[in-house]
Parts: C-alpha cells; sequence; structure tokens
C-alpha cells in the first residue's frame, strides 16, 4: 500500500471509529449536504452535475483526503475558488514562478485556472457560484508552456511535470492537452510508467476537431491512461468539443462548460479539456470513498458503470468509449477489483514497441564442419627434352592425331581415284569426230 493510500484509510477509519463512540454501533450519519442555491444563475448552468449525478455522488463524499495534479498553465491566485485547494505547485516551462500558479501563456493563461475549477474550485459558502465535482480535493498546481510560451521543450516539461505530481502526493492527474500525434517521445514512457507504478490515475483530453485536431494524439495514446471524449448537454458526441479513437475509455460534457480565469471570472468554454477535470473529479471522489482502491480498479469502476450510449459501437465504441460518466454509480456500485489496467499496459507495450528495437541480438553459435582431406598429390616426374615426345604427349596428342588422320587420308585418296575412274569413263565413251 502506497503512503497516500495509508494517509486516506488512516483518515477514513479516523471518522468511523468517532461515530462509533459517539453514536454507539449506529451508522454514522450521512454529510451535511453541499451548499447549493438553485437559483443562482452560475450554479445553475452547471448541468453536468445532475447530469453525470455528481451531486448524488456528493451525499457519500466530496473528495477530502485526496489530491490532483493539474499539468496545466497555472492555477490563478482566486481566494474564494482556489483559496484553500491548493496545497502545493512548481513551474517546469522555464517562465512561470516557482509555485506555478502565475498563468503562463498570453493566450492559453487562464486554461489551467478552468481546469482546475471544474475538478475541485471550492463554490461560496452560501451555495452560490462555481463549483468543481470534487469540491473537497487538493490540488497542485504544475505550470507548463505550450509553444513559444517555454523556454523548455514541452516534451521535458510533461516528462518532468508527471514525476514532480507523483512525488509531491498526487492520487490523481489530470492532463488536458493534445500532440496531435500517435507516438510519443520516449521520455515519456518512464514518467508515466512511473505514475503508474506509483498507484496515480492519469486522466488525459481526448482532444478536440474544432482546434485542428482530426484523430487522437499523444498523451491519449499512451496505454494506461485514462482518455475522455465528449458530449454535448444532450449526450451526444461533440462534433467540435471532441474528436475519435479507439483509446478514448469514457465520455463527459465538452459544450457549454464554465471555468472560473485566473483573474476571478466565469466564462463559458468548450472542449475535451474541460470534460477530463470532470472526470479527474469523479476519479478523486472515487478514491475518498474508497481510500484502500488501486488506480487500475479506479479506472475499472468508471468504465463498468458508464451509462449506455443508444447505437454506440459495443462495448467501446471510438466516439463514447464505454459510455458517459456516472458519479453515483462509479462509487456505490459493486465492482470487483482487477489485476490489471483496462485501458493497457505501458510496461508491456514498452517491452515490445521500444526496448526489443535495443535489445542486443544473441551471437549466432558456429559450429565447425569437418572437410575430408584432399587425395595426395601425383609424384613430380622427371623433366626431359622439349623436342622429344613424352609418355603423354604420345598418349594424348600423336596417337590420337594418327589414328584420325590416317583414315582420313585413305578416304581421301580413295574418293581421288575413284573420281580419276569415273572421268577416264566418260572420256571413253565419247565419239570421235
Amino acid at each position: 500500500m502506497t503512503t497516500r493510500r495509508m494517509l486516506r484509510s488512516v483518515t477514513a477509519l479516523a471518522v468511523v471509529a468517532a461515530s462509533v463512540l459517539l453514536l454507539g454501533a449506529t451508522a454514522p450519519p450521512a454529510p451535511v449536504p453541499v451548499p447549493d442555491d438553485p437559483s443562482d444563475p452560475v450554479r445553475a448552468s452547471e448541468y453536468w452535475l445532475d447530469g453525470a449525478r455528481i451531486r448524488d455522488a456528493w451525499q457519500t463524499t466530496r473528495g477530502d483526503g485526496v489530491t490532483i495534479a493539474v499539468i496545466d498553465t497555472g492555477i490563478g491566485k482566486v481566494p474564494q475558488t482556489f483559496g484553500d485547494a491548493v496545497v502545493g505547485g512548481t513551474d517546469v516551462s522555464g517562465t512561470g514562478t516557482s509555485d506555478g500558479r502565475t498563468p503562463v501563456g498570453a493566450v492559453d493563461g487562464n486554461h489551467g485556472s478552468w481546469v482546475a475549477s471544474l475538478a475541485a474550485g471550492r463554490g461560496a459558502p452560501d451555495g452560490t457560484g462555481m463549483i468543481g465535482v470534487a469540491p473537497e480535493a487538493n490540488l497542485l498546481s504544475i505550470s507548463v508552456g505550450f509553444g513559444a510560451a517555454a523556454a523548455v521543450p514541452f516534451t521535458e516539461q510533461v516528462a518532468k511535470a508527471m514525476r514532480w505530481a507523483v512525488d509531491n502526493g498526487a492520487d490523481v492527474i489530470n492532463l488536458s492537452f493534445t500532440t496531435n500525434t500517435l507516438d510519443w517521445d520516449e521520455s515519456w514512457d518512464d514518467a508515466f510508467l512511473y505514475a503508474f507504478e506509483n498507484d496515480v490515475v492519469v486522466v488525459v483530453a481526448a482532444g478536440n476537431r474544432g482546434s485542428g485536431t482530426n484523430i487522437i494524439g499523444a498523451p491519449a495514446t499512451i496505454p494506461g491512461v485514462l482518455t475522455v471524449g465528449g458530449v454535448d448537454q444532450t449526450g451526444t458526441a461533440s462534433i467540435e468539443a471532441s474528436t475519435q479513437g479507439i483509446t478514448i475509455g469514457i465520455s463527459a460534457p465538452s459544450e457549454g462548460l464554465l471555468g472560473v480565469s485566473a483573474d476571478g471570472e466565469v466564462v463559458s468554454w468548450s472542449g475535451t479539456s474541460g470534460a477530463a477535470p470532470i472526470v479527474a473529479g469523479v476519479a478523486a471522489l472515487i478514491r475518498s470513498a474508497h481510500p484502500d482502491i488501486k488506480a487500475i480498479d479506479v479506472i475499472n469502476r468508471i468504465i463498468k458503470t458508464a451509462i449506455p450510449v443508444q447505437d454506440a459501437v459495443k462495448p467501446k465504441d471510438p466516439l463514447y468509449g464505454y459510455g458517459l460518466i456516472d458519479a453515483a454509480a462509479a462509487i456505490s456500485a459493486d465492482i470487483p477489483s482487477v489485476d490489471k489496467n483496462p485501458m493497457g499496459d505501458l510496461a508491456e507495450w514498452i517491452h515490445y514497441f521500444r526496448r526489443a528495437k535495443s535489445e542486443p541480438q544473441p551471437e549466432p553459435t558456429l559450429t565447425p564442419v569437418a572437410v575430408p582431406p584432399l587425395p595426395d598429390a601425383d609424384a613430380p616426374t622427371e623433366a626431359g627434352s622439349p623436342l622429344l615426345p613424352s609418355a603423354d604427349s604420345l598418349r594424348y596428342g600423336t596417337l590420337p592425331l594418327i589414328a584420325l588422320t590416317v583414315p582420313g587420308i585413305l578416304i581421301a585418296l580413295g574418293v581421288t581415284a575413284a573420281a580419276r575412274r569415273i572421268r577416264s569413263a566418260r572420256v571413253s565413251r565419247t565419239p570421235n569426230s
């Protein structure tokens, strides 16, 4: 059991023990309801709270004791939304601040704050304002820079960010970006494997067709991550705010989303960048409700309890994955544990597609072949005069030549004699003039 899981177990046991001391053998009281003002226009706009049954899940847990690492452009310092939520951070872009809280990039600076607010935004104490899926979970802010907004190569940033998140207590890591390529840098092999080996759930956005992502790209193609596709308010696969691919495991809302910017403004946005933190928040709820649960079982619960989509390919559709996210079912359903990640095994992939190419091939074994000895050479003969015939020249030259020449001469003489006789006979028969 990892240190993080032990801490969650101790916390859960302490709560149960306190309840038993106060109430005897009776069951612990239900959690106090999350402050909710249905008349607040912002809270009412968060349709996914009911559509994905997140409010129902809050009756069991709100993510207490779980840490979500947001590897993005930084989580802004908004007191109401992130006041006590962000418990640590760092910058790997080379352009942000050491706490990871300064927005990186002129274009994408608010992106990290939008993502974090969907995953674990606090909301106002009176039940107004935007609230995240796991409003009692902690956050780690790891700022990265996209494109020109970084002094460090992006692949290096991600590898470093993954390791930092694991080493600083992340139970769930959210990656709301894509590289638009199927393959990934080899440095990511060990970085993602490090997260999996340390029992961390890694949630990744599938990408958006509207931003030019026609096919799913890394890191959503890495075996073992939970890739999230996007749907609209009706549960239909989004045309602009999602893409498709065989690695999609689950779908969540990606249109008409809300997000809190780094300056505290609530804005509307779309994309699987928002669908991913909704699922990351659900993963945090599951880990909070089941402190001893393994990362692979978190993923398995999410996909096994997904709401089926009519006419989707079963069991796994390239648009919807296994279906639509259902937070309450993922927490409460009786799902047996698994012994391997249902989204793939990165270690196995590395063995077959990376290491197999570099492992030295065994040296071929050479077996000597026995060659029979050659026969002894003929003894040399004494040199003779070049003017006198030798036995070999007589045998192979003179005698055959005589045998062929004498008959030929005799035949030629016979033909000549016959020709003379014929000519003489003709002359004798010629009449006298």
